[in-house]
């Protein structure tokens, strides 16, 4: 059975499935999906837990064995099981036997970042999904963020205007975590009842702009106009440029061993693996990849240079307008500023 996260409470209120399957790449809906359950677990006497972590080199077997053991504490348990969306076929064959046959005093929680199209057509998945539930999380778009806000600040007690969904809307920018982050920041401030754009403006931070490595994903994935505002949200709050030219130099110096890689004609996928690239980052790195030649990292790496010593004093002109340019031009920005030889 699939149930959105939404549908998730009242199936619980109702019992529990020896098997549940959360997946999605939105990191705070998923959390709080598997957050419920076990939450729901304990409440129906599964008070022992065990959390098998799928990393390379894990034994499936373990699994199996975990479910075949006496717990010496309780009658009931909860076995966690954390894993990547492609199990291969010995962690398919794994599931797809547990799920013939799941033991009654055991609930199985399997949480894992989205699942494709292949994957679900599976037959690990087709059998969790038969003997299970199975809920996916998906992000929330831009136009269905400020109902999102709403519902999440009214099941706290909350009653915003318009226009404080709005403003909050706009200074999260899609990111849910921050914007349940900030909801319970307001309510610590101003508790339940009427907030205001007043309120909001004053209370909220500007989420959009929590730290580099997402400045580094935002150039990474094409938003030149987003990556220039970081850099100077970032620069507003007094963060040293020494710090951001060192996250963009990194990056780029790591994207720049991958092109050339990718040029001497090496598989894409064995070089993503060789520099250990986490499985959410990949389709980011890819898009990078295809839509930036190798000549342009190279001139990316001349820029990176120049803006890491003018952040350290050692060459003239304004650190920050070279993150400035930098960052634009990671983005793909087509600037007209003349390109810095390697000093």
């Amino acid at each position: 059975m699939k149930l959105a996260p939404s549908q998730l409470r009242a199936h619980l209120d109702k019992g529990l499935a020896p098997i549940y399957l959360v997946s999605g790449d939105e990191p705070l809906q998923r959390l709080e999906a598997v957050d419920q359950i076990r939450h729901a677990a304990r409440a129906s006497g599964y008070t022992e837990r065990e959390v098998l972590e799928v990393g390379k080199g894990f034994e499936w077997q373990t699994l199996i064995d975990a479910a075949a053991s006496l717990s010496l504490f309780a009658e009931r348990r909860l076995i966690e099981l954390r894993m990547s969306p492609k199990p291969g076929r010995e962690g398919g064959q794994a599931l797809a036997a547990y799920a013939a046959d799941p033991p009654a005093d055991i609930l199985l929680l399997i949480s894992c970042d989205k699942i494709d199209a292949n994957g679900q057509k599976s037959k690990w998945f087709k059998a969790l999904l038969g003997a299970g539930v199975v809920i996916q999380t998906w992000p929330v778009e831009r136009a269905e963020l400020p109902d999102w806000i709403a519902r999440r600040m009214r099941s706290r007690g909350m009653q915003p205007t318009a226009e404080a969904v709005a403003l909050l809307a706009d200074r999260v920018e899609g990111n849910l975590l921050a914007a349940s982050q900030e909801v319970e920041k307001l309510l610590l401030l101003h508790g339940p009842g009427r907030i205001d754009v007043d309120a909001v403006a004053a209370a909220v931070a500007d989420s959009a702009r929590f730290n580099v490595f997402t400045l580094v994903d935002n150039a990474l994935s094409g938003h030149v106009a987003r990556t220039v505002r970081m850099i100077d949200g970032l620069r507003g709050e007094g963060v040293s440029p020494v710090v951001v030219a060192w996250a963009l130099g990194r990056e780029i110096r790591a994207m720049t061993r991958m092109a050339q890689l990718l040029t001497d004609g090496q598989p894409l996928e064995s070089i993503l693996a060789r520099h250990r690239v986490w499985e959410r980052r990949k389709p980011l790195l890819r898009m990078a990849l295809k839509r930036t030649p190798l000549n342009r990292w190279y001139a990316l790496l001349r820029l990176a240079g120049c803006a890491e010593k003018a952040s350290k004093g050692a060459m003239a002109g304004n650190p920050w307008d070279e993150l400035v340019q930098l960052g634009a031009r990671l983005a793909g920005a087509r600037l007209t500023l003349r390109e810095p030889l390697m000093p």
